[in-house]
């Protein structure tokens, strides 16, 4: 099935390489490197995760920077093989505790012994963190991490917070810590991606929460967890809105359209207390994954207008208001705006007083971009841009332009108000108590306004 799987640096340099079947010629990565660095160049478009190239077929996805890759000859579903890859770099990521080219090369005999184990002549076997740790011999090689840039939305959390430890990500879920003690942890983090569109004139035209209920233990023993949810959840649409979006505080019931568990979950008493039990497996894994469609209140309200300033000139209002708590701050805030093709350059008036924030016109795509480090709840923020055309506009110029696109990530919010009321763990022993870390992270899936 599979013929080869390999692991690129972003640069292109071969990290990891296994060849299973010998019938794909020798260059496939090189081939894929070329491919995937100069995908419709003038565009400046990102190469798609399945392509053919002379009969091969290229699956891969990039995770923490590093290109994961599988290639065969033959006609594979695409998405086992994009779910395999994903699930190679997670087990991975729990075996080295941090993922990136410096614990995969430091630790190359246990990624193989890994691989090994994964993946046997092209066919999976088991992505099972706790089915392989009966099957791996070598131990981790620690990288330090305290020098590296924090990977994935649970890196939110490792910014000056005394919430959770700074090594709370990058601990390898085998690995023995000096002094041959374990610290006894847990970490659950409801993590939301919303997709909302804005019409021209700021009306919610579509809105979707996606969210997971993810988990990573370190407890010895895996003993039984109790994971209790709001008392007045509910599941499926019953036709009218009970979540009421128009208040501060989210008040009402919270409905889930769909919702799917773990196998690891028992559900007997889910539908009484709306109480999740389960004895977690090694390494990280989704306890839980849901979908909302009901109405709920965006934590942006994004205005955009482009009108024009002479004949061959336009001028962009981007005005950003952030509709959350002032103890809440949402990071790394891009926004960014198509403009018409034939746009020469742009020039940029931010607000007055206005910190940590930059802005860029990318001649390539032609499109104007807005980054602020920082948005506090309840602040509004404004960007006029000035158009200068190399021809005159006969068109709309509404058409010719947008829609506005915007990403950020908010730490300890969420939209959906979906809650952890509480984290039981069985007891061994009376002075038993570990830690327990529950944290919230939205971060933007598609968030678009129209012009």
């Amino acid at each position: 099935m599979i013929s080869q799987f390999f692991v690129l640096s972003q640069r292109g340099d071969h990290i990891v390489f296994r060849d299973y079947r010998g019938e794909v010629p020798k260059g496939s990565a090189e081939i894929f490197f070329r491919k995937v660095k100069f995908w419709n160049d003038d565009e400046a478009e990102e190469a798609p995760p399945v392509f053919n190239v002379d009969g091969v077929n290229y699956i891969h996805v990039k995770v923490a920077g590093l290109f994961f890759v599988v290639t065969t000859m033959v006609n594979v579903s695409p998405s086992l093989l994009l779910e395999l890859l994903q699930r190679i770099a997670r087990v991975t990521k729990d075996y080295l505790g941090v993922l990136n080219e410096d614990s995969l090369r430091k630790n190359f005999i246990l990624v193989y012994e890994l691989l090994d184990e994964v993946i046997d002549f092209g066919y999976p076997q088991t992505t099972s963190t706790e089915v392989l740790k009966s099957y791996i011999f070598n131990e981790p090689i620690m990288v330090d991490a305290g020098r590296l840039p924090p990977l994935g939305p649970a890196a939110m959390f490792m910014q000056g917070t005394k919430r959770m430890p700074g090594t709370a990500i990058t601990k390898s879920v085998v690995a023995t810590e000096p002094g041959g003690k374990k610290r006894e942890e847990i970490f659950v983090d409801i993590i939301e991606r919303i997709s909302v569109t804005f019409s021209s004139s700021g009306y919610i035209l579509t809105s979707e929460i996606d969210g997971t209920i993810q988990m990573k233990s370190y407890l010895t023993g895996n003993p039984e967890i109790r994971l209790a949810l709001n008392e007045d959840l509910s599941i499926g649409r019953t036709g009218s809105s009970t979540y009421d979006y128009r208040s501060s505080s989210g008040g009402g019931a919270v409905i889930l359209d769909d919702c799917n568990f773990h196998e690891s979950v028992h559900l007997d008493s889910f539908d009484i207390d709306r109480t999740l039990h389960l004895i977690p497996p090694d390494g990280e894994f989704a306890v839980m994954n849901y979908r909302i469609t009901q109405e709920f209140k965006p934590p942006f309200r994004v205005t955009a207008l482009i009108e024009e300033a002479g004949p061959s000139r336009a001028e962009v209002l981007l005005k950003i208001r952030a509709d959350f708590s002032a103890n809440v701050t949402a990071n790394t805030i891009i926004v960014q705006m198509p403009v018409p093709s034939y746009t020469m350059r742009a020039s940029f008036e931010l607000e007055a007083g206005a910190v940590g924030q930059t802005t860029d016109f990318k001649e390539g795509s032609r499109r104007i971009e807005w980054n602020l480090k920082k948005i506090i709840g309840g602040s509004e923020h404004t960007l006029r841009a000035k158009l200068t055309f190399s021809q005159e506009s006969h068109g709309n110029l509404t058409k010719e332009a947008g829609p506005v696109n915007m990403n950020f990530t908010i730490p300890m919010y969420n939209t959906s108000k979906l809650q952890v009321r509480y984290l039981q763990i069985a007891k061994k022993s009376k002075t038993y108590n570990p830690y327990r870390w529950v944290r919230y992270v939205t971060q933007a899936n598609s968030y678009v306004a129209r012009l």
